[in-house]
C-alpha cells in the first residue's frame, strides 16, 4: 500500500479475529529491499503519537522506509471491544500479526513505546522472525509498580476539558514536572493525539473501558517480569530510549538489561519522563540511524 502522493500517509483498515474493525496509519512507500518501521503505541495511546517520527522516517531520513502505525483494539480509529478481558498484550499482539499478514510485512523494525514495548516481547515469542531491529521506548521487561499505579492514578482522574486551551494546560499541570524540556508545541501535539471531538466536546481517544484493567493489580508489590521474554530478543538489534524523569523505567533496570543484551544501544532523555517524545531534539535522527546500522549489519 503507497500513501496518497498528496497525503503523507493513508489509512488502513483490517479485520481481527473476533472481528473487531481495526486501524492503522500507513506513511511511505513499501520496498522491498528495505526494511518497514512498524510503531506500537502505549495503554491508552494511538496512531498519532507517531506522526512526526513517522514524517521524518518515512520522507526525510537518508532511507526513508514505509511505517504503519497502529491503534490497537479500543483506540483511535479502531473498533472497542465489548470483553474487557481481551484487552490484553497477547489478543493485541495477534491483532498486529494479522495486521502485518494483511499488508504483506513479513519483518520490519519494530518501535513500541510502553505498551508498545510489551507487545514487542509477546511478538518475540509469537512470530520471532517478524522482527530485524527494535526500540524500547522508556520499557522494559521489569515495570516499577508505583509507575503505573500514577499512571492508573493518572487516568482515573483524567481531567475533562472543555477546550483545546484548556486541555493543554491540564496537560502541563500533571505532568509538566516531568517533562520540563518540553515547550508549547510539543504540548500541543500531546493534546491533539491524546483527544478526539465529538459533537463539540473533546474526548480521551479510547475506550474508558481500559481504565478497568488496572483495577486488579495490586501496586503494593513487585508487578510479574519478562526476562525470558527479553532474553529471547538477544540477538535483535536494539536500541533502549529512557526518559531522565521516567516513573516506569528505573535507572537500575536499563543496566540490567544492558547487561541482558550487551550490544544494546542506549539514550536518556533529558528533561523528560514517561515516555519520551520520540519526535523532539535528536531523537528522529537517532532511531533512523539506528535501524540503518542494524539493517547493513
Amino acid at each position: 500500500m503507497n500513501a496518497a502522493e498528496n497525503h503523507p500517509y493513508s489509512d488502513f483498515f483490517y479485520q481481527s479475529a473476533d472481528g473487531l474493525r481495526l486501524h492503522a496509519r500507513v506513511y511511505g512507500e513499501s520496498r522491498p529491499d528495505i526494511w518497514p518501521v512498524v510503531c506500537l503505541p502505549g495503554l491508552t495511546r494511538n496512531a498519532r503519537d507517531f506522526h512526526e517520527l513517522a514524517l521524518h522516517l518515512s520522507k526525510s531520513a537518508p532511507v526513508p522506509r514505509q511505517v504503519v502505525a497502529f491503534d490497537y483494539r479500543g483506540r483511535g480509529q479502531s473498533d472497542h471491544d465489548t470483553n474487557l478481558n481481551n484487552y490484553n498484550v497477547g489478543t493485541e499482539a495477534a491483532d498486529i500479526i494479522a495486521g502485518l499478514a494483511v499488508l504483506g510485512i513479513e519483518r520490519a523494525a519494530f518501535i513500541g513505546t510502553s505498551r508498545g514495548g510489551l507487545i514487542i516481547h509477546v511478538l518475540g515469542a509469537m512470530r520471532p522472525a517478524l522482527l530485524k531491529a527494535i526500540v524500547l521506548n522508556d520499557i522494559g521487561p521489569v515495570i516499577e509498580s508505583a509507575g503505573l499505579a500514577n499512571i492508573g492514578a493518572y487516568l482515573r482522574r483524567a481531567p475533562r476539558p472543555l477546550s483545546f486551551t484548556q486541555a493543554v494546560a491540564a496537560q502541563k499541570a500533571v505532568h509538566g514536572a516531568d517533562f520540563p524540556a518540553l515547550n508549547q508545541r510539543d504540548w500541543e501535539r500531546m493534546v491533539e493525539a491524546l483527544y478526539r471531538e465529538d459533537s463539540g466536546q473533546l474526548l480521551p481517544d479510547f475506550d474508558p473501558a481500559l481504565v478497568d484493567t488496572l483495577a486488579g493489580i495490586d501496586f503494593t508489590k513487585p508487578l510479574p517480569t519478562l526476562w525470558p521474554q527479553f532474553d529471547a530478543l538477544a540477538r535483535i538489534p536494539m536500541l533502549a530510549i529512557r526518559g531522565e524523569n521516567s516513573r516506569l523505567l528505573s535507572a537500575a533496570t536499563l543496566e540490567d538489561i544492558q547487561r541482558h543484551h550487551p550490544g544494546m544501544e542506549t539514550v536518556i532523555v533529558a528533561g523528560q519522563g514517561h515516555a519520551p517524545f520520540l519526535e523532539t531534539g535528536h531523537l528522529p535522527q537517532t532511531i533512523a540511524d539506528f535501524i540503518d546500522r542494524a539493517e547493513q549489519d
